[in-house]
């Protein structure tokens, strides 16, 4: 089946970016000149996907003005001549990017709970999730690589690269073995694992796809690390059950649920913007001469 539809969660709090998230969702915090949400999306509608559920909460009104018309903006930029129709063009085109539509998590209860409120958004379809914390930027886009393996084993899918040692206790991880290329079969997985309890270094970054039947399965998944239902509790499940793919995706992957990961994705954007990206270079080698 042909996989059309994704859900982003993007109902967390983001405690760890205050005080800029007091008032403005993380989700829109901009990479150089486009909120990072905008980046997910567009990975989505490039793999494929025409239908885009955005689970927000109270608070995150500015996501669904984003992805609206602004009539008064527009129709200021069309009377500010030829050059404003490059900006015009792409922020109508916003809009227009897939079929988006929003559901509000009224309890913040993790993960796995976030993803259960798309259920009948997604029906019985397999679909992609895209975690509204990580922009992975790549002329490939990483959802398209994991709808691919989709396609060819028909089972749950999840995104995952290789993170250090010190660092996977904050992550998952994934008991792997090779099937070919970048992929492995995936028959176990660990939320935040203490380290008598690491599987591998692999660990699930921000990407997955998954049956229709992960949701029966959160309705009996008991919460876990951190009071809340895990996702990956819920694709342990699974991956006992009927295994699953991991893919080790290629791009690169910024975490903007953090300072300095919004840091780096401003940084490294910037460098390759076009309109910015020279002019950044040459300051950046002038600052770096100061350090």
């Amino acid at each position: 089946m042909k996989i059309t539809k994704a859900v982003i969660p993007a109902a967390g709090l983001g405690t760890r970016v205050l005080p800029a998230t007091k008032s403005m969702p993380k989700e829109m915090l901009p990479i150089v000149d486009k909120p990072a949400i905008q980046y997910i999306v567009e990975e989505a509608v490039r793999s494929g996907i025409t239908d885009i559920l955005i689970i927000t909460n109270r608070g995150k009104g500015l996501i669904e003005d984003h992805f609206d018309r602004v009539p008064e903006l527009e129709e200021r930029l069309k009377n500010s001549g030829p050059e404003k129709q490059k900006i015009l063009n792409e922020i109508i085109g916003i809009a227009h990017k897939a079929n988006i539509y929003f559901v509000r998590q009224k309890e913040t209860r993790g993960l796995g709970h976030a993803v259960g409120c798309a259920r009948s958004f997604v029906g019985n379809e397999p679909f992609a999730v895209l975690y509204g914390d990580d922009v992975i930027i790549g002329e490939d886009p990483a959802c398209g690589q994991l709808i691919r393996a989709y396609e060819e084993y028909g089972i749950g899918v999840v995104g995952v690269n290789k993170v250090s040692k010190e660092a996977i206790t904050r992550y998952s991880s994934l008991k792997v073995e090779p099937l070919h290329d970048n992929l492995f079969r995936c028959t176990d997985m660990v939320e935040k694992p203490t380290p008598d309890k690491i599987m591998s270094l692999y660990s699930i970054l921000g990407r997955c796809v998954l049956p229709p039947d992960i949701f029966d399965i959160l309705e009996h998944t008991e919460p876990g690390a951190g009071g809340e239902i895990q996702l990956t509790d819920a694709m342990r499940t699974l991956a006992r059950r009927d295994g699953m793919v991991a893919v080790n995706f290629t791009g690169k992957r910024y975490d903007i649920g953090n300072k300095l990961g919004i840091m780096k994705a401003q940084v490294e954007v910037a460098l390759q913007h076009p309109e910015i990206g020279r002019d950044f270079r040459t300051y950046l080698k002038k600052l770096c001469k100061t350090l």
